[in-house]
């Protein structure tokens, strides 16, 4: 139906098969870390009403980097958000993190694009239909792709400050503030990109955080909350998050419970709750949210 469209989230659990990632000191892989965290995440996000999530592998094999992006192509992502475990040398260091694409990056992988024309149709919102009709035309590829890759950058750096600001409620952070890096998963031009460091596998007491389901549970809940904080703010046209949108205030009434609002609006008492930072559902009279 048109203007209800689900919001599609590729999750992409790092490594895996052959490769294993980063060991911990007790040999607990990175590769089952993710892929644990990863389902759990895309659990998360399927019970919202109005979102998709799409997993760019389901069981223990490699996929390679480029196909990562590809499968979040196909999907019609309108994110991408890589899970990783970090390590060290030494098993001091600790803490989550949250990659970007920088900028040296992303104008490399805007001349690689320009060159590739067969690739540019693939491209999401519409810049593959522009630049399929221009192949001869280097100055339109170079500012479209300049500013899907500006607004990709832009979008990722939102998502991944509200990622950062939800996680540091249930896991200790090492950096605060989103870092920017030359990541391959992270280098699509058309889906805003992620790539989030669930903490430091090297570290003997997070290596046994990240191999708890419990705290795999409240990671990927985090997570799950600040996507949706994002497309709530940013939701995409043509969505059904869009269409609720144009009507996302609502002043509580009296005798209005949290079930019957969700009713009222096509949603959940989970996704209101989680939207709006709900601790219970208990409800003021003239609240707004």
């Amino acid at each position: 139906m048109r203007g209800n469209a689900d919001i599609v989230v590729a999750i992409d659990a790092g490594h895996g098969g052959e490769d294993p990632g980063s060991i911990g000191p007790t040999k607990k892989y990175e590769k089952h870390v993710t892929l644990s965290v990863s389902k759990k995440l895309a659990a998360q996000i399927d019970a919202i009403p109005g979102m998709k999530a799409v997993l760019t592998r389901r069981g223990d094999y490699f996929v390679n980097l480029n196909k990562r992006s590809e499968i979040a192509r196909k999907n019609g992502a309108h994110l991408l958000v890589s899970v990783h475990a970090d390590a060290f040398r030494t098993p001091q260091p600790r803490g989550a993190s949250v990659f970007v694409l920088n900028t040296r990056r992303a104008n490399t992988e805007i001349a690689r694009w320009v060159e590739n024309h067969e690739q540019q149709s693939e491209l999401l919102g519409g810049a593959g239909e522009v630049l399929a009709k221009n192949t001869n035309d280097r100055n339109v590829s170079q500012t479209l792709l300049d500013l899907q890759f500006s607004h990709s950058q832009k979008e990722g750096y939102k998502v991944a400050t509200k990622i950062l600001r939800e996680m540091g409620k249930v896991a200790h952070l090492h950096k605060k503030e989103p870092v920017n890096a030359s990541l391959a998963v992270l280098k699509s031009p058309d889906i805003p990109s992620v790539l989030v460091e669930t903490g430091f596998i090297s570290n003997p007491a997070e290596e046994r955080l990240l191999t708890t389901r419990s705290h795999q549970d409240k990671l990927a809940r985090a997570l799950a909350k600040a996507i949706v904080q994002y497309f709530e703010a940013n939701p995409p046209e043509g969505t059904l998050f869009a269409n609720r949108g144009q009507q996302r205030k609502h002043t509580v009434k009296r005798g209005e419970s949290l079930s019957v609002i969700a009713q009222k609006y096509g949603s959940s008492v989970s996704a209101i709750k989680s939207a709006n930072n709900l601790k219970s559902t208990s409800l003021a009279v003239g609240q707004t949210w």
